[in-house]
């Protein structure tokens, strides 16, 4: 099977970032390019090479033995790739927190650790600690999810069960699909609706069933100079914000404290295991999984719908486990 680019970048960065020393070239093509002509590797590493030091990821070389002038090898350091503290505004945190969040959904979140356990394996130290410099905090559980996201990776088009808000029922839709986009707190696909023949935009969570793809990779292509985003921001709904107070625990919530409204230090918790502080929000839709993310370190004040929807999914996820 090809290997996507984008997950073949992200195995290269885990498995350099875990490393406790320097990796040769001939180990990383043995693990992340098998099936590649010795031609054919060097291009592709040099060119991902490269690409991750575009993105600012520092790749070390050095000597494998430090007595001999041997052949190089890799390594990132945990130190140099890890950012120090920085004050960002909401809008800046919010990009930037989109870019790892995705991260947490299952199926990428086993390609990160594809590297991983290739080099447990193999019985070579790695240090997964240094993982946590990409933390994820978000997860994407639409049963969809998946099926667009591949379908826009490979250019294939899809067919799915769609309800609109106040409608009584689904009908079938057909997409070209050119993006999947986090807004609002809600993930949407975008892409050109062939029923229509226009740009549309679909919220994942009211697509009904599982997504089917419907045709062949490759079977279309993105208009020049789309932005996905922007195109979302024009054809979805106008973003409804929800005024939030939480007792926030000592030290934690960071995120919810660099964009608050106010904030009132030192008041009575949930438990007196630490101190608490009252923060206030305001957010667009999404909230929960937001404030979910915290688990016992924040307790929702008010609005009683959204305590309410966090109990009921808490609820209803100890009554999975049990």
């Amino acid at each position: 099977m090809v290997v996507q680019k984008s997950e073949r970048l992200l195995n290269l960065l885990i498995m350099l970032l875990v490393q406790r020393h320097y990796v040769s070239k001939d180990r990383i093509r043995s693990i992340l390019y098998p099936d590649s002509s010795t031609d054919a590797f060097e291009k592709m590493f040099e060119r991902d090479k490269e690409e991750l030091r575009s993105l600012g990821v520092p790749i070390e070389v050095g000597n494998m033995d430090a007595y001999f002038d041997d052949e190089p090898g890799y390594r990132i350091r945990p130190d140099q790739l890890a950012l120090p503290d920085v004050q960002l505004t909401a809008d800046e945190a919010a990009v930037i927190g989109l870019a790892t969040r995705v991260w947490e959904h299952a199926r990428l979140a086993e390609a990160t650790t594809e590297a991983v356990r290739k080099l447990t394996a193999l019985g070579i130290p790695t240090d997964v600690t240094a993982l946590e410099i990409a933390q994820p905090r978000l997860s994407a559980d639409e049963p969809s999810f998946d099926v667009f996201w591949e379908a826009v990776q490979e250019r294939t088009p899809v067919e799915f069960e769609y309800r609109r808000s106040g409608a009584a029922s689904s009908r079938t839709r057909h997409l070209e699909p050119w993006g999947v986009v986090r807004y609002s707190g809600r993930w949407y696909v975008v892409g050109f609706d062939t029923d229509r023949g226009e740009e549309r935009v679909f919220r994942l969570s009211r697509v009904q069933g599982v997504a089917r793809k419907n045709g062949r990779p490759g079977s279309y292509d993105v208009p020049p100079g789309t932005d996905v985003r922007a195109t979302t921001v024009r054809l979805a709904p106008a973003p409804t914000t929800t005024r939030v107070t939480v007792l926030v625990r000592e030290g934690s919530g960071l995120a919810l404290r660099r964009d608050a409204e106010e904030i009132q230090p030192g008041v009575d918790g949930p438990d007196d295991l630490t101190a608490w502080d009252r923060v206030v929000i305001s957010r667009g839709g999404g909230v929960g999984d937001e404030l979910l993310g915290y688990a016992a370190d924040v307790y929702v004040e008010e609005p009683a719908h959204v305590r309410e929807e966090l109990v009921r999914r808490l609820t209803a996820a100890l009554e999975r486990t049990a």
